[in-house]
């Protein structure tokens, strides 16, 4: 269901430490649920920069002057996205989306929380709004290492039943860290299923208090990915198949969201030995 189109830059805005990237992108903004991603072309077509960047789509607009709109946030990690918010109003961007799985939304009303960690609360604003819209309660635990780290607590605030804020140093709401406020959040509001997004620690560590409930978790993985399109082979993970059999899947086509109690977190990195297809005595 992909396309690819050139976009235009409409604007480009600080949040803390992140970038906030406003594109045109028609037809993909129409096609576009929680947790999908794009992947952008940087430093124009005489770069020695050859691999786009993957990027979690933040917001959409299907409608407007411009047509369809998407917004990302943007951390800059290196050359490749330093070029991304160096751009201007109407500079063109290489835009293919949407891509991935996105995340599942139950066909109940139920209660749920929604877990970010850095700029992982990205895709949650689109899954907030949707959740509401079915009637769903939405618990969001927001976390950072400090105030200027954490994105759209205001935002998420406005669709949020209630929102709890961790910071590693206590800059904003409690010291410490989003799993150490989630039982309780779970546990006062009876939740079903736990949505989450961010690093993959944290990712392990929401998974096993969800499951520890018998709460259902789906989580947004950040592994690195090349091609976006399944082709690299980069952003494999070792995942538990309903038959039971370890597989390594790719984060950007059978991913970026995953059923958190699949995925075996502890041994992403590595081919365990017992996986489909793995070289005898498994490999790194």
């Amino acid at each position: 269901m992909a396309v690819q189109v050139t976009g235009q830059v409409l604007d480009i805005r600080r949040a803390g430490s992140y970038h906030v990237l406003s594109l045109t992108a028609p037809g993909i903004t129409e096609l576009t649920r929680p947790g999908h991603f794009v992947t952008l072309g940087i430093g124009g077509e005489e770069s020695s920069m050859l691999l786009r960047r993957a990027l979690a789509i933040h917001q959409v607009q299907s409608r407007g002057v411009y047509g369809g709109t998407l917004d990302i946030v943007i951390g800059v990690h290196g050359k490749g996205t330093q070029w991304l918010v160096d751009r201007r109003r109407h500079d063109p961007i290489d835009i293919v989306g949407p891509l991935g799985r996105p995340y599942v939304l139950p066909k109940e009303a139920v209660s749920t929380v929604l877990v970010g960690g850095g700029y992982g609360s990205a895709p949650l604003f689109m899954l907030a709004e949707q959740l509401r819209e079915r009637g769903c309660r939405v618990d969001v635990i927001l976390g950072a290492a400090t105030e200027e780290r954490l994105y759209g607590a205001l935002e998420l605030k406005r669709v949020a039943s209630t929102l709890t804020i961790t910071t590693d140093d206590g800059s904003l709401g409690q010291r410490g860290r989003v799993t150490d406020v989630l039982p309780a959040i779970m546990d006062a509001s009876d939740a079903a299923v736990v949505y989450a997004c961010g690093p993959m620690p944290m990712l392990q560590r929401v998974s096993a208090i969800a499951t520890s409930r018998q709460a259902y978790s789906q989580c947004a993985v950040e592994e690195a990915m090349a091609c976006g399109v399944g082709v690299c082979m980069t952003c494999v993970l070792p995942v538990i198949g309903e038959d039971g059999v370890t597989r390594m899947l790719r984060s950007c086509t059978e991913g970026p969201v995953f059923r958190g109690d699949r995925v075996r977190w502890a041994d992403v990195g590595t081919v365990p030995s017992d996986t489909l297809g793995a070289p005898v005595g498994g490999g790194h």
